[in-house]
């Protein structure tokens, strides 16, 4: 049993880690510059957001975890925190049932957040660690921002319209018509 979380943890370690785009195309100094306009600026920060996603999540919580180094009893509950969100949440492969009902993954995700939050405040550190956190996502969408987005691989780069887009040269699935001409 120890040995199949052991190893459940390392995979997950591992497939999170070789999701994670190279550091030195996230680091490329070459790569950045000025937007040209703010519209520039948002396009940049919504493909650099999807593409560096694992990155920039990986940045946020060593700094989430340099701050609670400080404080031990903080670093305990949110270890206990991560494992529940891990074999509560990320592990499972199917429905969580107790007591015979299934519980809805939404309703499992706004329960650890609360068990998040729980935490947080009860440990002392809700102030440092949001304070933290909102420093991260300021440097980070800095970074988003200035970072171009030209040596991007263009699979990955979704626009933040998304669906609303996608038929907009005309779609050929009989339920939408032409209206070039209105």
């Amino acid at each position: 049993m120890a040995n199949q979380v052991i190893t459940g943890i390392k995979e997950t370690a591992q497939s999170i880690t070789g999701a994670a785009r190279p550091w030195g195309d996230f680091l490329d100094l070459s790569a950045f510059s000025f937007p040209s306009s703010i519209a520039d600026a948002t396009t940049r920060v919504t493909q650099n957001l999807t593409h560096f996603r694992i990155n920039y999540s990986i940045i946020l919580l060593i700094l989430l975890g340099l701050t609670l180094i400080t404080r031990p009893i903080a670093i305990l509950a949110f270890i206990a925190v991560g494992l529940a969100w891990f074999f509560l949440y990320f592990a499972r492969e199917e429905p969580l049932t107790i007591f015979g009902f299934t519980i809805d993954d939404g309703i499992v995700a706004v329960l650890l957040i609360g068990l998040s939050i729980g935490s947080l405040v009860t440990t002392g550190v809700w102030l440092r660690a949001l304070t933290t956190v909102g420093f991260g996502v300021l440097v980070l969408i800095l970074h988003a921002a200035l970072r171009g987005t030209d040596d991007l691989v263009s699979d990955d780069l979704e626009s933040p319209y998304g669906p609303m887009l996608s038929t907009a040269g005309g779609g050929n699935d009989g339920a939408r018509g032409d209206y070039s001409g209105i």
